[in-house]
């Protein structure tokens, strides 16, 4: 099976023989799950489903950013303890997920119970010089790694440029450079804070996904995904800590998921034009909303519209009606569904595995209810 690795722009093959770890950057759990949400998860479901369906020995690890700005900002102004508004999304956001029939990931960490790890990273940088600390905060010195921004493979000043929309603070005084990124930031007045080396703060984001997927899968990871969005600067400066830290290579394959839109706009919380996974179970099933989903390849980005719904809903009706019980093999199977396979190992193209299933239906061939009906469950379906 390949994937297309963000880092080398090529399709990799993944080494089945071998153990397979895969993380996925998960939700910041304040206002969940919207259809961007659901469209990035599904593709790492599926792509689980898929290895182990094949025989690899699978570890899926995808954390919850429990602590974070946006969370303490949507807690204030709820009048809600950050702690409880946190715990509450991450319930509903597992609860809409299961409704789609998503598999749990094996392991789900919160950044909050990770703390000594991301503060053992921390000393390791600064030991090595390759971070600093000014007055309560620590920071990683970009200059002191020369081949800062190989995954985006922007400039310095796209850098800084798209760094500055996501959050950075070119003005700190404390920084020695405007790029340079947060590992540990100084406690603020009425903040949640935890004992350091360097005093009372919290972690920075980067740092927390380097410490939980390194805790879980080692130093080296097959596979890391998550939304394009998060290449830069996030990926870029896990790959920047993690590797110097570890001085091993971080990740094999670099997996993004494309942006999703409604009405010509990215799907985000900040613009407000999100789409959620709880109002359209009211109106479809599972099996439809994953049809629709799928229907997108997970590189290609793509604007909601309904009518799409409309035709997976028929789609799953299809699918549900014809499929049969059976006890075919993986050997007959990949014998009997050619098509479905080509297109699932060739960078998990679920759109044309989708094809080749109606094609299957319209065939009217032998058998073709147990390949209906087992090559849906790859895809996550309940038939």
């Amino acid at each position: 099976m390949k994937i297309t690795n963000t880092l080398s722009g090529k399709k990799d093959i993944i080494d089945l023989a071998k153990p397979v770890g895969i993380y996925v950057c998960g939700i910041t759990p304040y206002d969940t799950t919207h259809l961007g949400h659901a469209f990035t998860f599904i593709t790492y479901d599926v792509l689980t489903r898929y290895l182990r369906f094949l025989g690899a020995k699978v570890t899926y690890v995808q954390n919850v950013t429990d602590i974070d700005d946006d969370i303490l900002i949507k807690a204030k102004s709820l009048k809600v303890n950050w702690q409880k508004l946190g715990r509450l999304e991450t319930q509903n956001h597992l609860r809409n997920l299961d409704a789609l029939n998503f598999l749990r990931p094996d392991y789900l960490p919160k950044a909050t119970k990770n703390i000594t790890p991301m503060i053992r990273i921390i000393g390791v940088l600064l030991k090595k010089g390759l971070s600093y600390e000014k007055n309560g905060s620590v920071y990683f010195r970009v200059a002191s790694d020369k081949n800062f921004g190989k995954l985006s493979k922007y400039d310095y000043n796209a850098m800084l440029q798209i760094a500055n929309e996501r959050g950075n603070f070119p003005l700190d005084p404390n920084k020695k450079d405007p790029l340079d990124f947060v590992l540990w930031q100084k406690e603020k007045p009425a903040e949640p804070a935890w004992d350091s080396p360097w005093g009372q703060g919290r972690p920075g984001w980067h740092i927390e996904c380097s410490a939980m997927s390194m805790k879980y899968l080692g130093p080296t990871i097959t596979i890391h995904g998550g939304g394009e969005d998060l290449i830069f600067p996030h990926h870029e400066a896990e790959i920047a800590q993690s590797e110097n830290a570890t001085g091993k290579k971080f990740v094999k394959v670099w997996m993004h998921t494309a942006m999703v839109y409604c009405k010509g706009k990215k799907m985000s919380k900040s613009l407000g034009n999100m789409i959620f996974i709880s109002d359209l179970l009211k109106k479809y099933s599972p099996n439809a909303i994953r049809i629709f989903l799928l229907s997108h390849h997970y590189r290609t980005p793509w604007d909601y519209q309904e009518q799409e719904l409309e035709r997976a809903k028929l789609l799953a009706q299809t699918f549900e009606s014809e499929s049969a019980g059976g006890n075919l093999q993986i050997n007959e199977l990949k014998k009997l569904a050619p098509d479905f396979f080509k297109a699932m190992d060739d960078d998990l193209n679920t759109p044309a595995a989708i094809e080749a299933l109606s094609k299957m239906v319209k065939s009217k061939k032998p058998r073709s209810g147990e390949l209906i009906s087992k090559c849906s469950q790859i895809l996550g379906l309940k038939l």
